[in-house]
């Protein structure tokens, strides 16, 4: 026998182009078979692919400088049958080990603005007060939990709930979350807020004009946004929707963006009043 078959889940390295097929049409299977197999042997794979069932993919789902790779939807069915388990030791408990308060301090602006830098100071200044301190950045994540996310908007807003639910634990554990993201979407950053208790979450918004973050482009992603080489790109050709009630505002000073110092004193500040620093 010269050839024998197996059901098998094709999974190119590239997107392929798979055209429509009606209940009543056979799908082609001759492609799949080696070279001058004989059509006796074509019913092994008359089966249409799994992969003709999946979500078109949008031209807008990766991020640039990574593989493109074909990706499923993570999104499941809500889960049913299932309880909350209490444990005995609780947040108070763990945030009088820690002498310090569990809160998600959430940063938000254009790319560019500065987030980043502010979440790595800030973080470095709590931690040398003694304080346990955690920053999730949005393009650390987007390598490991998010990977399999784009940057289309039904990505976008499962990228800020997943990161939501995260930095929800974290202040349950009795940390300082430093969340540094985008989150272009001001639903889904009140969608986080609702997630945690009145009063912990800090919403911090970089308040920088697109004409300064476009100025500074730290990573070229403007320059790209502006030949087309990126589609959905926040202030270009997606948009922000500025925080309406957020905790704290940073705005630049006479076309400059604020020293990652002083905006960290300012954040430093408003955790010192708010008691979250102490237990």
């Amino acid at each position: 026998m010269l050839f024998s078959f197996s059901r098998c889940i094709v999974c190119p390295a590239l997107p392929i182009s798979l055209s429509p097929c009606r209940a009543t049409q056979a799908p082609r299977s001759a492609d799949l078979l080696p070279p001058r197999a004989s059509a006796a042997t074509h019913h092994a794979v008359e089966r249409p692919s799994p992969l003709a069932r999946l979500p078109p993919r949008s031209s807008a789902s990766t991020a640039v400088g990574e593989d493109r790779v074909l990706q499923m939807s993570s999104t499941v069915p809500k889960s049913s049958n299932i309880f909350w388990h209490d444990c005995p030791v609780g947040k108070t408990d763990r945030q009088k080990l820690l002498k310090q308060k569990g809160c998600v301090v959430w940063i938000t602006g254009l790319s560019g603005s500065g987030k980043s830098t502010l979440a790595c100071t800030l973080g470095r200044e709590l931690h040398t007060r003694g304080k346990l301190a955690y920053v999730l950045d949005g393009d650390n994540l987007r390598h490991g939990l998010n990977k399999d996310l784009g940057f289309a908007a039904e990505d976008r807003a499962e990228n800020i709930r997943r990161v939501g639910e995260v930095a929800k634990l974290f202040a349950d554990a009795g940390l300082l979350c430093i969340a540094s993201f985008i989150s272009p979407y001001r639903r889904d950053r009140e969608s986080c807020r609702a997630l945690l208790s009145d009063g912990s979450f800090i919403e911090v918004f970089l308040n920088m004009s697109l004409e300064l973050c476009e100025a500074r482009d730290p990573k070229g992603l403007y320059k790209l946004a502006r030949a087309g080489k990126i589609k959905g790109f926040t202030g270009i050709d997606d948009p922000y929707e500025a925080p309406l009630n957020c905790e704290i505002e940073i705005k630049e000073l006479d076309g400059v963006c604020p020293s990652p110092s002083d905006m960290t004193k300012q954040v430093v500040a408003y955790l010192e009043d708010k008691g979250f620093l102490h237990e």
